[in-house]
């Protein structure tokens, strides 16, 4: 994995947004949501769920699963970059 990762929002937002001859707003309506949620996910404070993906694929803009495994990998970064607890095997291992 990469040193840094990048916010699927901010790559929305730079790859398909910076381009559109759209607002925000604009675009909210077209997705179906509020103009507050969507700057929120372009901005990086929040995810893309599964129904923003769904709606993404919907309007044209890649695959669900494409925005969706965006995500899963950032969040999976952002969990690395903690310590975690220690953890021991559920099984023993197989000799």
């Amino acid at each position: 994995m990469q040193h840094t990762q990048i916010h699927p929002g901010e790559i929305l937002r730079e790859t398909v947004f910076a381009s559109l001859p759209l607002s925000i707003g604009d675009a909210a309506d077209r997705l179906g949501m509020s103009r507050a949620a969507l700057s929120r996910v372009l901005n990086g404070r929040a995810g893309i769920s599964p129904d923003l993906a769904i709606r993404l694929e919907s309007a044209g803009v890649g695959t669900a699963h494409a925005w969706i495994s965006l995500q899963a990998n950032y969040d999976l970064w952002c969990a690395m970059q903690h310590p975690q607890p220690p953890v021991r095997r559920l099984q023993p291992a197989l000799a």
